[in-house]
């Protein structure tokens, strides 16, 4: 008898009104919220642990795509340094040459010039010959180097490379941002967690609301700031 006279007076206020948050309904709605947080908890740890694989993921194919560009950096490096010794003794049959035509010796500016056709057709690839003949072309004296967009041709490729290697390593950065973006979440839902556990402690039913409503509000929150957060990239239930 005893139990049920509390339970009718706790269903209805000081003026004898039934009030909706009844102890009964209370401990039902911590139950249910303590169930749909416990599953929002597990959803955002899975989810920060997926952007973290992917970030390791990113990270890795970054390192070896930048290890294959810097490489491949080296080898333009080292091509571009022949082609400039091979401009360098064009340059000396060039002027061996100019100066057999002036001596008026045919036969030795033949010779050179067959030498300069040779280094160029042995040492020199298709760009670097046409370089070379636009360096030839021009009135003034010119180096195949100075050719616009000529020098970048080197470094086009490892640079490519390189800029796939950026992009992985910026997928990566914002994987790491995305998950400690979750943890974030996560922390939010443990302390959820941790105003519904302690909602029991309270005798009086107006402390227990209040401790509910708040935790209900940090849910919300986190629950909101969640759908905020991008999935991993290719995710897929």
């Amino acid at each position: 008898m005893g139990n049920n006279a509390e339970t009718t007076v706790q269903s209805k206020d000081n003026n004898g009104k039934k009030v909706f948050f009844t102890e009964e309904r209370l401990e039902m709605f911590i139950a249910i919220f303590l169930g749909i947080t416990a599953l929002l908890t597990a959803w955002a740890t899975w989810i920060g642990s997926l952007h973290g694989g992917n970030q390791a993921t990113n990270y890795t194919t970054s390192n070896n795509i930048a290890a294959e560009g810097n490489s491949m950096w080296n080898e333009a490096s080292q091509q571009y340094m022949q082609d400039l010794i091979v401009w360098n003794s064009i340059v000396d049959y060039q002027t061996e040459l100019e100066i057999a035509e002036m001596e008026g010796d045919t036969a030795k500016a033949d010779i050179i010039s067959a030498k300069i056709d040779l280094l160029i057709y042995d040492s020199c690839s298709d760009e670097f010959a046409e370089a070379i003949e636009w360096a030839f072309a021009q009135e003034e004296w010119a180096s195949p180097f100075d050719k616009e967009g000529f020098m970048d041709s080197y470094y086009a490729d490892a640079q490519a490379v390189l800029d796939e290697s950026q992009e992985y390593l910026e997928q990566g950065q914002e994987d790491n941002s995305n998950g400690d973006r979750f943890g974030l979440v996560t922390v939010i839902y443990s302390l959820v967690l941790f105003l519904l556990g302690i909602v029991g402690i309270f005798k009086k039913l107006p402390n227990r609301k209040i401790v509910f409503f708040v935790s209900v509000a940090f849910l919300l929150v986190a629950l909101i700031y969640m759908f905020t957060i991008p999935l991993p990239k290719g995710f897929t239930l």
